[in-house]
């Protein structure tokens, strides 16, 4: 409505520069560190949407572009090691081709976006190296023209970016407010049934897609399908109290999810993951425990990479909590580890006769989401999107059908001396 009031009094080209004058100078009030402003115009009753988005220019200078249906609120944040550039926006539909931002340009090497968390999206571009914010500002749409959001990067050095993006001036929402002592838990009220917890853990989500098969299958998808499913099915059973971490396609830091287990004081802790592998051949699922020391180096590999979940988000680890030295937690680590063990043979068992197993299926490597030291934990890789027949059976919900039976069944294994001694 101001916007055509001003057309009115100036006309098109002038209200558009008045408009570009007002926000590159909110813009220009928070240089760096933060930038943000707000922008009204012809939005959706479907919400934000962003149907384009690129980068262009050189090594020296580097500008992102995104086209919006309506002006948004943003703010501009960096993390070094590696260098990231992180947009953070309201709830945005991105209306994009699947390999949009695989690639990038200048100082942008690539990028990648998706939702954040309830409410809030992100983009994260990934840097050549450190870089300055030159200009950002946001264009009013006119004329048929989306509304467009515009950041200029320009080469920089570590020491400035360090200024330029100081800690205390980007909190992290994807972090917890307070940090969380070893006898802590988090806000959420244990059941009181008293059924024994167990919590489901959809890997990915959000602006972490994981991996991505041959036919656009997403790895985020295809364990949140199957997550829902096993929950839907021992929560049918009527002896289990069954959450999972996220119930839609939104990012959850690894250690909320540990500590998501902790704070309903889970008994059981199931990752859930579909991963690639460099070679096609390789097929077949795989139960991981948690180990300092990889089984092999596969198994290295993929915790390495799964580990890299929040860096991928732009999640900053600086504070994350080191290993507690506590003889009792070693204790009840060492309990929890062999209760795992036991778990990840019931699964294997019950799995050999459902699907087809990789070879030497039970291994070990240091999933940071396995780190619970007082919840038995295990890492079900359901098979490999990299290779054409497990992507097809992946998303086969016969095959689904079949191996949340088998998954079920386990589970009923591993708590079947607890459940028989409460009926005692």
């Amino acid at each position: 409505m101001v916007f055509r009031r001003l057309v009115g009094v100036f006309g098109v080209q002038g209200a558009c520069v008045l408009c570009l004058g007002l926000v590159m100078a909110v813009a220009a009030g928070v240089p760096g560190t933060r930038a943000a402003s707000q922008m009204t115009g012809a939005g959706s009753e479907g919400g934000i949407r962003v149907s384009a988005a690129r980068v262009a220019g050189d090594d020296t200078r580097t500008r992102f572009i995104a086209d919006l249906s309506e002006g948004v609120v943003y703010s501009v944040s960096g993390l070094a090691d590696p260098y990231r550039i992180i947009i953070d926006l309201p709830e945005v539909q991105f209306d994009l081709e699947r390999e949009t931002g695989a690639t990038g340009r200048g100082l942008v090497s690539a990028w990648r976006y998706g939702l954040f968390a309830p409410g809030k999206s992100r983009v994260v571009l990934d840097m050549s190296g450190p870089v300055k914010i030159d200009k950002s500002f946001v264009l009013p749409p006119v004329d048929g023209q989306p509304a467009r959001l515009v950041i200029d990067f320009v080469k920089s050095t570590r020491a400035s970016f360090e200024v330029d993006f100081a800690r205390e001036e980007r909190p992290d929402p994807g972090q917890a407010d307070e940090a969380h002592g070893k006898g802590d838990r988090m806000a959420v009220a244990p059941p009181q049934s008293g059924r024994p917890v167990i919590v489901l853990d959809p890997g990915h989500g959000g602006i972490d897609s994981g991996a991505t098969g041959h036919k656009g299958t997403l790895e985020k998808a295809v364990v949140l399908d199957f997550a829902s499913v096993l929950k839907r099915k021992l929560e049918q059973e009527g002896l289990y109290d069954v959450h999972l971490t996220r119930t839609s396609d939104t990012f959850i830091p690894l250690r909320k999810r540990v500590e998501m287990a902790r704070a309903l004081d889970a008994k059981l802790f199931i990752s859930i993951h579909a991963d690639s592998a460099p070679q096609s051949y390789v097929r077949g699922a795989t139960v991981y425990t948690l180990s300092e020391r990889a089984s092999d180096r596969v198994a290295a590999a993929l915790a390495e990479r799964e580990n890299s979940s929040d860096v991928l988000a732009g999640v900053d680890l600086t504070e994350e909590p080191g290993d507690v030295a506590d003889i009792l937690i070693d204790l009840t680590r060492r309990e929890t580890k062999n209760f795992s063990i036991f778990l990840s043979r019931a699964i294997v068992g019950e799995l050999r006769s459902a699907i087809r197993l990789i070879k030497n299926p039970q291994r070990s490597a240091g999933f940071r989401v396995l780190k619970a030291h007082d919840v038995p934990s295990v890492l079900v890789e359901l098979g490999y999107l990299s290779n054409k027949h497990d992507e097809t059976l992946l998303t086969s919900p016969e095959w689904r059908e079949r191996t949340t039976d088998a998954i079920a069944a386990a589970i009923g294994r591993f708590f079947r001396p607890q459940l028989a001694k409460g009926g005692e």
